[in-house]
Protein backbone atom coordinates (compact mmCIF):
# COMPACT_ATOMS: atom_id res chain seq x y z
CA UNK A 1 0.00 0.00 0.00
CA UNK A 2 1.14 3.55 -0.72
CA UNK A 3 2.29 5.64 2.24
CA UNK A 4 -0.41 7.92 3.65
CA UNK A 5 -0.08 10.45 6.44
CA UNK A 6 -3.12 10.68 8.70
CA UNK A 7 -4.26 12.57 11.81
CA UNK A 8 -7.05 11.44 14.14
CA UNK A 9 -9.29 14.07 15.75
CA UNK A 10 -10.80 13.07 19.10
CA UNK A 11 -9.03 11.66 22.14
CA UNK A 12 -11.97 9.90 23.83
CA UNK A 13 -12.96 6.24 23.57
CA UNK A 14 -12.99 5.76 19.79
CA UNK A 15 -10.12 8.04 18.67
CA UNK A 16 -7.38 5.76 20.08
CA UNK A 17 -9.22 2.78 18.52
CA UNK A 18 -8.72 4.45 15.14
CA UNK A 19 -5.04 5.07 15.90
CA UNK A 20 -4.36 1.45 16.80
CA UNK A 21 -6.25 0.12 13.77
CA UNK A 22 -4.56 2.55 11.38
CA UNK A 23 -1.16 1.41 12.56
CA UNK A 24 -2.11 -2.23 12.05
CA UNK A 25 -3.42 -1.37 8.58
CA UNK A 26 -0.04 0.11 7.66
CA UNK A 27 -1.11 3.75 7.66
CA UNK A 28 1.25 6.36 9.13
CA UNK A 29 -0.44 8.21 12.02
CA UNK A 30 1.17 11.61 12.52
CA UNK A 31 -0.85 12.65 15.54
CA UNK A 32 -4.08 12.72 17.48
CA UNK A 33 -5.68 16.01 18.50
CA UNK A 34 -8.23 16.81 21.17
CA UNK A 35 -10.29 19.79 22.21
CA UNK A 36 -7.22 21.56 23.64
CA UNK A 37 -3.48 21.50 22.85
CA UNK A 38 -2.88 20.04 26.31
CA UNK A 39 -5.22 17.12 25.63
CA UNK A 40 -3.61 16.62 22.23
CA UNK A 41 -0.11 16.48 23.71
CA UNK A 42 -1.15 14.12 26.52
CA UNK A 43 -2.89 11.74 24.09
CA UNK A 44 0.06 11.74 21.68
CA UNK A 45 2.48 10.95 24.49
CA UNK A 46 0.23 8.20 25.81
CA UNK A 47 -0.08 6.60 22.36
CA UNK A 48 3.53 7.17 21.30
CA UNK A 49 2.65 9.60 18.51
CA UNK A 50 4.40 12.77 17.27
CA UNK A 51 3.27 15.94 19.04
CA UNK A 52 3.56 18.19 15.97
CA UNK A 53 -0.16 19.04 15.87
CA UNK A 54 -2.00 20.57 18.81
CA UNK A 55 -5.30 21.40 17.13
CA UNK A 56 -7.59 20.27 14.33
CA UNK A 57 -6.87 23.51 12.46
CA UNK A 58 -3.11 22.86 12.49
CA UNK A 59 -3.58 19.39 11.02
CA UNK A 60 -6.00 20.76 8.44
CA UNK A 61 -3.51 23.39 7.29
CA UNK A 62 -0.64 20.94 6.72
CA UNK A 63 -0.53 20.00 3.01
CA UNK A 64 1.42 16.80 3.76
CA UNK A 65 -1.53 15.27 5.66
CA UNK A 66 -3.55 13.11 3.27
CA UNK A 67 -6.51 12.15 5.45
CA UNK A 68 -8.21 13.13 8.70
CA UNK A 69 -10.29 10.81 10.89
CA UNK A 70 -13.09 12.46 12.87
CA UNK A 71 -13.86 10.78 16.21
CA UNK A 72 -15.45 13.82 17.83
CA UNK A 73 -18.91 14.52 19.33
CA UNK A 74 -21.74 14.33 16.81
CA UNK A 75 -22.45 18.07 16.77
CA UNK A 76 -18.95 18.72 15.36
CA UNK A 77 -19.06 16.23 12.47
CA UNK A 78 -20.67 18.45 9.85
CA UNK A 79 -18.39 21.47 10.21
CA UNK A 80 -15.25 19.37 10.57
CA UNK A 81 -16.01 17.03 7.66
CA UNK A 82 -16.83 20.03 5.48
CA UNK A 83 -13.54 21.67 6.42
CA UNK A 84 -11.56 18.51 5.66
CA UNK A 85 -13.10 18.11 2.21
CA UNK A 86 -12.60 21.79 1.38
CA UNK A 87 -8.95 21.41 2.39
CA UNK A 88 -8.60 18.72 -0.28
CA UNK A 89 -8.10 15.81 2.12
CA UNK A 90 -9.73 12.40 2.39
CA UNK A 91 -11.95 11.91 5.44
CA UNK A 92 -13.25 9.13 7.68
CA UNK A 93 -16.06 10.25 9.99
CA UNK A 94 -17.57 8.44 12.94
CA UNK A 95 -21.33 7.95 12.90
CA UNK A 96 -23.73 9.62 12.71
CA UNK A 97 -22.40 11.60 9.78
CA UNK A 98 -24.25 14.78 10.82
CA UNK A 99 -27.03 16.09 13.04
CA UNK A 100 -29.69 16.12 10.29
CA UNK A 101 -30.23 15.16 6.65
CA UNK A 102 -29.75 18.72 5.40
CA UNK A 103 -26.20 18.62 6.74
CA UNK A 104 -25.49 15.06 5.60
CA UNK A 105 -26.89 15.78 2.14
CA UNK A 106 -24.53 18.73 1.80
CA UNK A 107 -21.60 16.54 2.84
CA UNK A 108 -22.52 14.01 0.15
CA UNK A 109 -22.47 16.77 -2.46
CA UNK A 110 -19.18 18.17 -1.18
CA UNK A 111 -17.57 14.73 -1.20
CA UNK A 112 -18.58 14.17 -4.83
CA UNK A 113 -17.33 17.60 -5.86
CA UNK A 114 -14.03 17.21 -4.00
CA UNK A 115 -12.95 13.99 -5.68
CA UNK A 116 -11.77 12.76 -2.29
CA UNK A 117 -12.65 9.51 -0.54
CA UNK A 118 -15.19 9.97 2.25
CA UNK A 119 -16.19 7.13 4.58
CA UNK A 120 -18.40 6.66 7.64
CA UNK A 121 -17.00 4.28 10.25
CA UNK A 122 -19.68 1.59 10.22
CA UNK A 123 -17.08 -0.97 11.24
CA UNK A 124 -19.41 -3.86 12.09
CA UNK A 125 -19.75 -4.67 8.40
CA UNK A 126 -16.13 -5.79 8.58
CA UNK A 127 -16.58 -8.81 10.78
CA UNK A 128 -15.69 -11.53 8.22
CA UNK A 129 -18.81 -13.60 8.86
CA UNK A 130 -21.01 -10.57 8.14
CA UNK A 131 -19.37 -10.41 4.71
CA UNK A 132 -19.98 -14.16 4.46
CA UNK A 133 -23.68 -13.62 5.21
CA UNK A 134 -23.84 -10.93 2.52
CA UNK A 135 -22.23 -13.30 0.02
CA UNK A 136 -24.78 -16.01 0.83
CA UNK A 137 -27.60 -13.54 0.17
CA UNK A 138 -26.01 -12.48 -3.15
CA UNK A 139 -25.41 -16.09 -4.20
CA UNK A 140 -29.02 -17.04 -3.38
CA UNK A 141 -27.92 -19.63 -0.81
CA UNK A 142 -30.42 -18.04 1.59
CA UNK A 143 -33.23 -17.93 -0.95
CA UNK A 144 -35.79 -15.14 -1.17
CA UNK A 145 -35.53 -12.95 1.94
CA UNK A 146 -38.68 -13.29 4.05
CA UNK A 147 -37.96 -11.38 7.24
CA UNK A 148 -35.22 -9.99 9.50
CA UNK A 149 -35.09 -9.67 13.29
CA UNK A 150 -32.40 -8.47 15.66
CA UNK A 151 -31.21 -6.19 18.40
CA UNK A 152 -28.34 -4.05 19.61
CA UNK A 153 -28.20 -3.77 23.40
CA UNK A 154 -25.83 -2.36 26.03
CA UNK A 155 -26.02 -1.56 29.75
CA UNK A 156 -23.64 1.39 30.20
CA UNK A 157 -26.54 3.86 30.68
CA UNK A 158 -28.68 1.61 32.89
CA UNK A 159 -28.56 3.80 36.01
CA UNK A 160 -29.86 7.34 36.33
CA UNK A 161 -26.39 8.25 37.60
CA UNK A 162 -24.84 7.10 34.30
CA UNK A 163 -24.05 10.14 32.19
CA UNK A 164 -22.27 11.00 28.94
CA UNK A 165 -22.52 13.82 26.40
CA UNK A 166 -24.42 11.44 24.12
CA UNK A 167 -27.54 11.64 26.28
CA UNK A 168 -27.92 15.37 25.51
CA UNK A 169 -29.81 16.20 22.32
CA UNK A 170 -27.73 19.35 21.82
CA UNK A 171 -24.52 17.31 21.61
CA UNK A 172 -25.63 13.98 20.17
CA UNK A 173 -28.87 14.73 18.33
CA UNK A 174 -32.56 14.14 19.03
CA UNK A 175 -32.11 10.37 18.74
CA UNK A 176 -29.51 8.67 20.92
CA UNK A 177 -29.74 4.88 21.27
CA UNK A 178 -31.00 4.55 17.70
CA UNK A 179 -28.43 6.97 16.26
CA UNK A 180 -25.54 5.74 18.38
CA UNK A 181 -25.89 1.96 18.07
CA UNK A 182 -29.11 1.28 16.18
CA UNK A 183 -27.68 2.76 12.99
CA UNK A 184 -24.87 0.21 13.14
CA UNK A 185 -27.49 -2.56 12.98
CA UNK A 186 -29.50 -0.79 10.27
CA UNK A 187 -26.41 -0.21 8.14
CA UNK A 188 -25.26 -3.79 8.62
CA UNK A 189 -28.60 -5.34 7.68
CA UNK A 190 -28.96 -3.23 4.54
CA UNK A 191 -25.38 -4.16 3.58
CA UNK A 192 -26.00 -7.88 4.09
CA UNK A 193 -29.41 -8.05 2.42
CA UNK A 194 -28.62 -5.58 -0.36
CA UNK A 195 -32.03 -4.01 0.29
CA UNK A 196 -32.95 -0.59 1.58
CA UNK A 197 -35.41 -0.10 4.42
CA UNK A 198 -38.36 1.76 2.93
CA UNK A 199 -40.66 2.46 5.89
CA UNK A 200 -40.61 2.24 9.68
CA UNK A 201 -42.91 2.20 12.71
CA UNK A 202 -41.18 3.10 15.97
CA UNK A 203 -42.00 3.06 19.67
CA UNK A 204 -39.20 4.65 21.72
CA UNK A 205 -38.81 5.24 25.45
CA UNK A 206 -36.73 7.39 27.79
CA UNK A 207 -36.20 5.21 30.87
CA UNK A 208 -34.59 8.05 32.86
CA UNK A 209 -36.24 11.42 32.07
CA UNK A 210 -33.76 12.91 34.56
CA UNK A 211 -30.12 11.88 34.93
CA UNK A 212 -27.47 13.00 37.37
CA UNK A 213 -24.64 14.84 35.59
CA UNK A 214 -21.29 14.75 37.43
CA UNK A 215 -19.60 18.10 37.77
CA UNK A 216 -16.43 16.64 36.18
CA UNK A 217 -15.93 15.09 32.73
CA UNK A 218 -17.24 11.59 31.96
CA UNK A 219 -15.82 9.17 29.40
CA UNK A 220 -17.78 6.69 27.33
CA UNK A 221 -18.08 3.25 28.96
CA UNK A 222 -16.46 4.56 32.15
CA UNK A 223 -18.71 2.25 34.15
CA UNK A 224 -18.33 2.60 37.91
CA UNK A 225 -16.96 6.11 37.57
CA UNK A 226 -20.54 7.23 36.89
CA UNK A 227 -22.17 5.27 39.66
CA UNK A 228 -23.54 6.61 42.93
CA UNK A 229 -22.50 3.38 44.64
CA UNK A 230 -19.75 3.78 47.19
CA UNK A 231 -18.14 6.56 49.19
CA UNK A 232 -16.25 8.21 46.29
CA UNK A 233 -19.32 9.24 44.29
CA UNK A 234 -18.78 12.55 42.48
CA UNK A 235 -20.96 15.59 43.03
CA UNK A 236 -23.70 15.86 40.44
CA UNK A 237 -26.65 17.91 39.25
CA UNK A 238 -29.99 16.76 37.77
CA UNK A 239 -30.41 17.17 34.01
CA UNK A 240 -33.58 16.58 32.01
CA UNK A 241 -33.16 14.01 29.23
CA UNK A 242 -35.18 14.02 26.00
CA UNK A 243 -33.29 11.29 24.09
CA UNK A 244 -34.38 7.65 24.12
CA UNK A 245 -32.80 4.86 26.17
CA UNK A 246 -34.50 2.02 24.28
CA UNK A 247 -37.08 1.29 21.62
CA UNK A 248 -38.65 -1.07 19.12
CA UNK A 249 -38.77 -0.43 15.38
CA UNK A 250 -40.82 -2.35 12.81
CA UNK A 251 -39.25 -2.35 9.35
CA UNK A 252 -40.28 -2.84 5.72
CA UNK A 253 -37.66 -3.57 3.07
CA UNK A 254 -37.61 -3.03 -0.65
CA UNK A 255 -38.70 -6.29 -2.25
CA UNK A 256 -41.33 -7.10 0.37
CA UNK A 257 -39.40 -8.46 3.38
CA UNK A 258 -40.24 -7.11 6.81
CA UNK A 259 -38.56 -7.15 10.20
CA UNK A 260 -37.99 -5.61 13.59
CA UNK A 261 -35.16 -4.12 15.65
CA UNK A 262 -34.87 -3.74 19.43
CA UNK A 263 -32.28 -1.22 20.61
CA UNK A 264 -31.35 -0.48 24.23
CA UNK A 265 -28.60 1.09 26.32
CA UNK A 266 -30.32 -0.01 29.54
CA UNK A 267 -30.14 -3.83 29.36
CA UNK A 268 -28.25 -5.14 32.40
CA UNK A 269 -25.36 -7.46 31.62
CA UNK A 270 -25.20 -6.71 27.90
CA UNK A 271 -22.03 -4.70 27.35
CA UNK A 272 -22.14 -4.47 23.56
CA UNK A 273 -24.29 -7.12 21.90
CA UNK A 274 -25.56 -6.95 18.31
CA UNK A 275 -27.62 -9.84 16.98
CA UNK A 276 -29.48 -10.56 13.76
CA UNK A 277 -31.40 -13.40 12.16
CA UNK A 278 -32.17 -13.45 8.45
CA UNK A 279 -34.96 -15.80 7.36
CA UNK A 280 -34.91 -16.87 3.72
CA UNK A 281 -36.96 -19.33 1.72
CA UNK A 282 -34.05 -21.83 1.77
CA UNK A 283 -32.07 -21.08 4.94
CA UNK A 284 -31.78 -18.79 7.91
CA UNK A 285 -28.61 -17.07 9.13
CA UNK A 286 -27.99 -15.90 12.70
CA UNK A 287 -25.01 -14.02 14.15
CA UNK A 288 -24.09 -12.54 17.53
CA UNK A 289 -21.30 -9.96 17.97
CA UNK A 290 -20.39 -11.48 21.35
CA UNK A 291 -19.32 -14.65 19.50
CA UNK A 292 -18.37 -13.09 16.16
CA UNK A 293 -16.46 -16.06 14.77
CA UNK A 294 -19.59 -18.25 14.54
CA UNK A 295 -22.42 -18.05 11.99
CA UNK A 296 -25.50 -20.22 12.59
CA UNK A 297 -27.10 -21.68 9.47
CA UNK A 298 -30.62 -23.01 9.83
CA UNK A 299 -32.33 -25.48 7.48
CA UNK A 300 -35.76 -27.09 7.27
CA UNK A 301 -34.91 -30.45 5.69
CA UNK A 302 -31.35 -31.12 6.88
CA UNK A 303 -29.32 -30.64 10.06
CA UNK A 304 -28.53 -27.12 11.14
CA UNK A 305 -24.91 -25.97 10.88
CA UNK A 306 -22.53 -23.70 12.74
CA UNK A 307 -19.86 -22.16 10.53
CA UNK A 308 -16.68 -21.17 12.34
CA UNK A 309 -14.73 -18.34 10.73
CA UNK A 310 -12.06 -19.83 8.48
CA UNK A 311 -10.86 -17.97 5.37
CA UNK A 312 -10.18 -21.30 3.66
CA UNK A 313 -13.91 -22.12 3.81
CA UNK A 314 -15.52 -18.72 3.29
CA UNK A 315 -16.55 -16.73 0.25
CA UNK A 316 -13.66 -14.78 -1.30
CA UNK A 317 -15.17 -11.46 -0.18
CA UNK A 318 -15.16 -12.62 3.45
CA UNK A 319 -11.75 -14.27 3.25
CA UNK A 320 -10.31 -10.98 1.95
CA UNK A 321 -11.08 -9.24 5.26
CA UNK A 322 -9.91 -12.11 7.47
CA UNK A 323 -6.23 -11.89 8.41
CA UNK A 324 -5.80 -15.07 10.46
CA UNK A 325 -6.44 -18.76 9.79
CA UNK A 326 -9.32 -20.67 11.28
CA UNK A 327 -9.16 -21.11 15.04
CA UNK A 328 -7.39 -17.75 15.51
CA UNK A 329 -10.23 -15.48 16.54
CA UNK A 330 -10.76 -11.99 15.18
CA UNK A 331 -12.83 -9.32 16.90
CA UNK A 332 -13.78 -5.68 17.36
CA UNK A 333 -10.35 -4.05 16.78
CA UNK A 334 -9.90 -6.09 13.59
CA UNK A 335 -13.08 -4.63 12.06
CA UNK A 336 -11.55 -1.14 12.09
CA UNK A 337 -8.30 -2.46 10.62
CA UNK A 338 -10.17 -4.11 7.76
CA UNK A 339 -12.32 -1.02 7.15
CA UNK A 340 -9.23 1.16 6.93
CA UNK A 341 -7.43 -1.33 4.68
CA UNK A 342 -10.36 -1.16 2.25
CA UNK A 343 -10.54 2.63 2.47
CA UNK A 344 -6.87 3.37 1.95
CA UNK A 345 -6.50 0.51 -0.52
CA UNK A 346 -9.16 2.11 -2.72
CA UNK A 347 -7.36 5.45 -2.59
CA UNK A 348 -4.07 3.80 -3.50
CA UNK A 349 -5.72 2.23 -6.55
CA UNK A 350 -7.28 5.53 -7.58
CA UNK A 351 -10.78 4.12 -7.04
CA UNK A 352 -12.35 7.14 -5.35
CA UNK A 353 -15.43 7.50 -7.56
CA UNK A 354 -17.96 4.77 -8.24
CA UNK A 355 -18.99 1.87 -5.95
CA UNK A 356 -16.81 1.65 -2.84
CA UNK A 357 -15.93 -1.36 -0.66
CA UNK A 358 -16.53 0.75 2.48
CA UNK A 359 -19.49 2.73 3.90
CA UNK A 360 -19.62 6.05 2.03
CA UNK A 361 -21.03 9.45 2.94
CA UNK A 362 -24.01 8.51 0.73
CA UNK A 363 -24.73 5.58 3.02
CA UNK A 364 -24.18 7.75 6.09
CA UNK A 365 -26.75 10.17 4.65
CA UNK A 366 -29.20 7.29 4.18
CA UNK A 367 -28.84 6.43 7.87
CA UNK A 368 -29.71 10.02 8.83
CA UNK A 369 -32.84 9.84 6.66
CA UNK A 370 -33.74 6.58 8.42
CA UNK A 371 -33.28 8.20 11.82
CA UNK A 372 -35.51 11.10 10.86
CA UNK A 373 -38.23 8.71 9.71
CA UNK A 374 -37.90 6.72 12.97
CA UNK A 375 -38.21 9.86 15.10
CA UNK A 376 -41.22 11.08 13.10
CA UNK A 377 -42.87 7.67 13.38
CA UNK A 378 -42.39 7.61 17.14
CA UNK A 379 -43.77 11.12 17.61
CA UNK A 380 -46.77 10.55 15.34
CA UNK A 381 -47.27 6.88 16.33
CA UNK A 382 -47.67 5.64 12.75
CA UNK A 383 -45.81 4.08 9.83
CA UNK A 384 -43.54 6.55 8.03
CA UNK A 385 -41.84 6.15 4.65
CA UNK A 386 -38.10 6.81 4.55
CA UNK A 387 -37.31 9.85 2.41
CA UNK A 388 -35.44 9.40 -0.84
CA UNK A 389 -31.77 10.24 -0.73
CA UNK A 390 -32.50 13.52 -2.49
CA UNK A 391 -34.77 14.39 0.46
CA UNK A 392 -38.02 13.50 -1.30
CA UNK A 393 -40.59 11.38 0.47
Amino acid sequence: MATFRTVVVGTGFIGPVHVEALRRAGVQVDGIVGSTPAKSRAACERLGLPTEFGTFEEALADPSIDCIHLATPNRLHFDQAKAVLRAGKHVVCEKPLAMNSTESGELVRLAKQSGRAAAVAYNIRFYPLCHEAAARVRNDTLGNLLHVTGSYVQDWLLKETDFNWRVLAADGGELRAVADIGTHWLDLIQFITGRHITSVCADLRTVHPTRQRPTGSVETYSGGANSDDGPTAAASEPVEIATEDCGAILLRFAGGANGCLWVSQTTAGKKNCLRYELAGAKQSLAWNSESPNRLEIGSRDQPNECMVRDPALMDASAAAISSYPGGHNEGFPDTFKQLFRCFYGSIAKGEVSGPAPYPTFQEGHREILLCEAILKSHREQRWVDVAGEDGAG
